[in-house]
């Protein structure tokens, strides 16, 4: 076998989660996929994966030579596309995430729309309000809010954002206004979960002292989409995305509450959270990658 059907083989293994999984889409048996795992491993005399018979793992070594064998495989295709269509065709796999609230506004249509004028590219659109492991799940590009810890991927701003807390007018004339952040303690507030940790840790800043307060969450949930629709419908206060809810506060469905005092869900987070595109580093990017985040940027504009 050549080097890039191990790398082929390799990257097919991490996206199945497993030996056996993997084998089962390659037509393989569990014993096959594991000598061809093991002489990978030997021709690189290093370790590659953490396995048993359930689940695998990717070492350090690992994740590094599964982001080289994408970034290897990503361009031997664009090659192959250079041959075989013209350079206005675009193909191959897309795969993209997002949050949840986020991504069913605005990714998920305009990838729609992409792939309408794009046919022959195969999107697969994870969305998500944990953290995801790009390199890991095989992930062509991501959209995040906030700060980038990982300094192994690219970062590519997209727009100014902020963390804001929202009601619906019903909810304020029901329960009234709060005016300062303390007296959220006696409100009902709508709380986002991620990995099933409730985030009703609030903070805020006053008089230039940065302080949290844990909120009771009324309700709670771990898609985003979910606790805005509650505030909408006037369920109690969110703590959101300003761009998740700018079309909501256009029709007057949310109102700003407490905006000057805001932070947002921990106490690493600025005034300012940027909406940003991620992925991973690579010398050659995907044809198809580089023209979405191209096309997403002009059509985001617009809305």
């Amino acid at each position: 076998m050549s080097k890039i059907d191990d790398m082929a083989l390799f990257v097919h293994v991490v996206k199945a989660g497993g030996l056996a999984a993997a084998g089962r889409k390659l037509g393989l048996s569990p014993a096959s996929m594991t000598a061809r795992i093991n002489k990978i491993e030997q021709n690189y005399d290093t370790r590659l994966l953490t396995r048993n018979t359930r689940s695998i793992a990717l070492t350090d070594a690992g994740e590094r030579f599964y982001s080289g064998c994408l970034r290897v495989l990503a361009e031997v295709e664009n090659t192959e596309n250079i041959l075989q269509e013209s350079q206005q065709s675009l193909r191959g796999q897309l795969k993209l995430s997002a949050t949840s609230d986020f991504g069913r506004q605005f990714v998920a249509p305009a990838l729609a729309e992409f792939i309408n004028n794009h046919p022959n590219v195969k999107p697969h659109l994870v969305l998500t309000d944990g953290v995801t492991n790009i390199v890991e799940e095989g992930i062509d590009l991501a959209f995040r809010f906030g700060n980038l810890p990982d300094s192994n991927l690219i970062s590519r701003p997209l727009c100014n954002n902020r963390r804001v807390l929202c009601a619906s007018p019903s909810y304020i004339r029901s329960f009234g206004l709060p005016r300062h952040p303390e007296d959220l303690k006696n409100h009902r507030c709508l709380v986002l979960e991620r990995l099933g940790q409730p985030l009703n840790d609030w903070h805020f800043e006053v008089d230039n002292t940065h302080f949290s307060i844990k909120v009771a969450p009324h309700l709670s949930c771990s898609d985003g989409e979910v606790v805005r629709r509650w505030a909408n419908q006037g369920h109690g206060i969110a703590l959101k995305s300003y761009i998740d809810i700018k079309n909501d506060l256009k029709t007057g469905d949310l109102i700003l509450i407490l905006d000057e005092y805001v932070r947002g869900f921990s106490h690493s987070d600025k005034k300012s959270v940027g909406l940003q595109v991620i992925y991973p580093s690579r010398q050659f990017q995907p044809r198809q990658v580089k023209a979405f985040i191209e096309f997403f940027e002009c059509w985001f504009k617009n809305k």
